[in-house]
């Protein structure tokens, strides 16, 4: 038993499977593109969503400092993703690279908790978008009925009560249409996540452009708010907590890797899409912190759509620029779904390649070169949480996900120089192993500080993940089949 838990897939054929032309996705992705699916991933959670609450909640006008120490996190396991993914250009991310230097055990555990950080972090930003959609429409006089609007479930002072909603429209409409888009092909939805990227870094730059003179430095002051006596509540533990809430806003280099195997050359482009658009995201998530919370004093930003209500704080002069944040909200999240359902699907996608879910999943259709039964799997399940539950819960979960991802590949890294120290890495993480192990404990860290009805609900996913395992999965592994 105890070998079959820890067989490792042979490296050399999982890199032919990639290089496999006949495996049914299909190399369309180039530098640029990478890039621009990384921007449309992460551009979007942490500016239009999660910004408002965590600083309302946790860090105040110091979440800039909380989005500096998730971005050294992620810098330095973008070093790791860079490594694997053009070593290993395969659609799995790190449950493949787990596969190949830990075994199917391990790869099996991190694979479900990949599953855990795209799922929800899909319904996350539905949520969100949802949001920005119905604030939109109620400046058009468009009102939706007050039971389609919201989630139908709220965690309340330790206790799930019903909101009187049925299920939250908005969010489940959003996932479908992204889905369709998604089956299209990768070339089709590359083309339509370009367009939603230019239109939401327009939007964010004249956002920084014109609000810049609208801030009123003292709702800087205090620049760390005092700790309410509630852990992690403002003071340097919530500077921290809150790091580790906004973190998830920086899971696009890790939706990136997922892509490796539809682009054109991995080996060269995937280092420069992954840390190039980390960079450029982390600049303009630390900017536009700053510009927010000196619009808005950080107590009032506790609302799923900060900006839009920076926008009307400001007055009557940027009264112009309103339906442009909004509309640049909408498109932006709505990049930020198609990349992370793009994710989602290529990790349903893998695993079931290895025998470890069900074959239908692992389908590819070969006139559009993608796995159609894995993308509408996830649509349904993507929309059924969107449509019940609330952003508050879904980010939580996904950014203990991430980071728990993030350490593993760290960790990785260094396993594989240890029992592959021969193996030809196109690019190489630099200070091995200052650079992971650093990177891992700044993930453990902020693990730390997320409450522990977080991890409750991780360890619960975690059971239900080796229960599959362990009916399923271990029965049908084709690793342990040879």
């Amino acid at each position: 038993m105890l070998d079959k838990l820890f067989k490792r897939k042979d490296m050399s054929v999982m890199i032919e499977e990639a290089g496999n032309k006949s495996s049914g996705l299909r190399r369309h992705l180039t530098a640029i593109q990478l890039v621009s699916l990384g921007i449309g991933a992460m551009v979007g959670t942490g500016i239009f969503v999660i910004t408002g609450q965590a600083a309302a909640a946790y860090a105040g006008p110091a979440l800039t400092i909380s989005f500096t120490i998730s971005a050294l996190s992620c810098v330095m396991a973008a070093f790791c993703y860079a490594e694997f993914a053009s070593m290993i250009p395969v659609a799995g991310s790190v449950y493949s690279y787990s596969y190949t230097t830990m075994g199917e055990f391990l790869a099996w555990f991190i694979g479900w908790d990949l599953v855990l950080e795209y799922l929800f972090s899909c319904s996350s930003v539905a949520v969100g978008w949802s949001g920005y959609i119905l604030n939109l429409l109620d400046g058009w006089g468009i009102y939706f009925p007050q039971h389609l609007r919201s989630a139908t479930f709220d965690f309340v002072n330790g206790h799930w009560v019903w909101t009187g909603s049925l299920f939250n429209f908005p969010a489940v409409f959003i996932i479908t249409l992204v889905s369709v888009f998604l089956i299209g092909g990768i070339r089709q939805s590359a083309l339509i996540n370009n367009i939603f990227v230019v239109i939401k870094v327009g939007v964010i730059l004249l956002f920084i452009a014109f609000g810049l003179s609208y801030v009123d430095t003292g709702n800087w002051q205090p620049y760390i708010p005092e700790n309410t006596g509630t852990w992690g509540h403002f003071g340097w533990t919530g500077i921290l907590r809150g790091a580790a809430v906004v973190f998830f806003a920086f899971l696009g280099f890790d939706a990136l890797s997922t892509a490796a195997q539809e682009t054109r050359n991995p080996q060269k482009d995937m280092p420069v899409g992954i840390i190039g658009s980390l960079l450029i995201c982390a600049l303009l998530y630390v900017v536009v912190t700053a510009i927010l919370t000196g619009i808005v004093h950080y107590p009032e930003l506790n609302v799923p759509a900060p900006i839009a209500l920076a926008i009307d704080k400001a007055g009557t002069g940027l009264v112009w620029l309103s339906p442009l944040i909004k509309l640049g909200a909408i498109a932006g999240l709505s990049s930020v779904i198609l990349v992370m359902m793009l994710g989602q699907t290529r990790i349903y996608y893998a695993i079931s390649k290895d025998g470890l879910l069900p074959p239908f999943l692992s389908k590819i259709n070969h006139k559009r070169g993608t796995p159609q039964n894995a993308t509408i799997y996830a649509c349904v399940v993507t929309a059924i949480i969107a449509g019940l539950f609330p952003l508050s819960i879904l980010a939580e979960l996904v950014s203990i996900g991430t980071l728990m991802a993030f350490a593993v590949v760290c960790i990785a890294i260094i396993v594989l120089r240890k029992t592959a120290p021969d193996l030809k890495r196109p690019f190489k993480t630099p200070w091995v192993p200052f650079i992971p192990l650093l990177g891992a404990a700044l993930c453990f860290l902020q693990m730390i500080f997320l409450p522990w009805s977080t991890w409750v609900r991780l360890i619960l996913w975690t059971l239900v993940g080796f229960v599959i395992y362990f009916t399923y999965g271990i029965k049908h592994s084709k690793v342990n089949a040879k």
